[in-house]
Formats: structure tokens, sequence, C-alpha cells
């Protein structure tokens, strides 16, 4: 659908005379982002697909008519911000409550799924691990997207799957960090009340597009793509972030949590 989407873009906008430069300053993108929409390989945000209809005079039909991408098992509020994850130059991610779906070992994804509700199938269940362990393989880049993880300890302490699952997903986690591959920060519960405490959040930068937010609760979850918006929750995260743990205090305490699984299953 991205691809037959793009195609109607370039109809409307060669019908329109413009150039890619032209729409791109009529609507405040870049050329790039325009020829990767065009071509398929890309989708407007909602705002981008406002400014696009009213730069070409289309009405409301770029907005409406944005691509799902259905391909992939997930559930339909995130699967635009997995796309835009796929892309993402730069990935602050916050957890209130489990591993961050990127970080997750098969085992652990497995113990988070079989909790869904409604329970799902066995097969759908499977599919579900095997798109999320594929949403990992942005980790085999040594450099790029640049991932910044913030946890709440409740992460750490909450034993999703028992304590051999748990061993294994924080001694994960760990390794990445110090092979460097992330930076984390735990925001420890002596913190009390924070400014992130009410959901979860993922920040995305990307090299030819505005950022966006993510944020996701029960069943529902939504991609905030308005500047105003968005700065709003960099700056959450922000405040948030000032009173974590510094990085090697965060490794420790990853490693001892790790470590007392790793006791309570021996």
């Amino acid at each position: 659908m991205a691809m037959a989407y793009g195609q109607w873009l370039r109809e409307q906008r060669k019908k329109a005379g413009m150039t890619q430069e032209e729409l791109a300053r009529a609507a405040t993108m870049t050329r790039t982002h325009i020829a990767h929409i065009e071509a398929g390989r890309r989708w407007p945000s909602e705002e981008d697909a406002r400014r696009l209809d009213a730069a070409l005079n289309t009405g409301d039909v770029l907005t409406s008519f944005l691509p799902t991408g259905k391909g992939a098992p997930v559930a339909d509020h995130f699967e635009t911000a997995r796309q835009l994850e796929q892309q993402a130059t730069v990935i602050r991610e916050f957890a209130l409550s489990y591993v961050p779906g990127i970080l997750q070992t098969e085992a652990y994804t497995h113990a988070v799924l079989r909790s869904a509700y409604p329970p799902l199938s066995r097969t759908d269940r499977d599919l579900r691990v095997v798109t999320r362990m594929e949403r990992a393989g942005l980790l085999a880049n040594e450099t790029t997207p640049i991932i910044w993880v913030l946890l709440d300890e409740g992460v750490l302490r909450r034993p999703i799957g028992g304590p051999e699952v748990m061993a294994v997903q924080l001694a994960h986690v760990a390794a990445l960090v110090e092979t460097e591959r992330i930076r984390l920060h735990i925001l420890p519960f002596a913190v009390g009340m924070h400014p992130l405490l009410h959901s979860m959040l993922s920040l995305m930068w990307f090299e030819d597009q505005p950022p966006a937010a993510y944020v996701e609760a029960l069943y529902t979850g939504k991609l905030h793509d308005s500047p105003a918006m968005v700065q709003r929750m960099q700056a959450a995260y922000d405040a948030a972030l000032g009173d974590a743990l510094p990085m090697r205090e965060s490794l420790a305490l990853l490693r001892a949590t790790a470590n007392d699984y790793e006791h309570a299953y021996h």
C-alpha cells in the first residue's frame, strides 16, 4: 500500500506542476523525504500528510489514506511506530513495567505474550515473537540508531517468566551496555513520583523528517508528531533522566539484580 500511496502522491504533485523541491518547501518537509514517500520506502506522519493535502489541494485524501503496513503481526496501534523505529537515527526509550521490545530476549518475549488478554493462540504468539526479534535486528548495526534506555526500577524487580528468564534478560541488557551499544539509566524506587510514571515512552529522531513520540497504555497506543507535543514529551524524559542513577551505578544495579535471580533458580 505504501507504494500505491507514493505513486498517487507523485501523480498529484505532477498535476500541480510542482517539483519535489517545490512541494517540500510548500509542505515544510525535505525533498529527500518526499522522494522516499513517492518511492514507497517511507510514509508521511499524520502532520506531514495534512501539510501535503494543503499544498496539493487534495482535501484530506493523503491524511485519510495513510498506509497502515498490516504485514507484521503487532498491535494495530503500534504498527506505524514499529516501522518508524527501523528508520530512526536516535531512539530514547522509557519503560515502566517491562523491558522494551527491541531489548527483549526470546524467552522473555514469550513470557510477556503469554500474559496477553484475550489470550493469543500459540501460532499468533510465535509470529509476534519472531516480529519482536526482527525489531531487535537494528542493534546489529554498531552505531545506528543511537539508543538511550531509561528503566523504572520496577522493570528489574518484576519477575516476568521467573528467575531464570529474568537473569538471562537482565544479563543481555547489561551486555549491550558493556559493549557500548546502548546507554542505560535506572530510575530507582527511592525517587518516588517522576514525570514518566504514567506510561511508557519512545522518542525517535530521523535524518530527514521531524522527531516523533510514541506512548502506550492498556490496549491503546498513540504516535505523536505535533512538534509542541513531542517537545513536551522530550522535556518530561529529560526531567526524569535527571533523577536517574548514573550509567555506572545503573549497570551495577542491573548486574546485581541479575545475580540475585540467578542464585534464586540454582
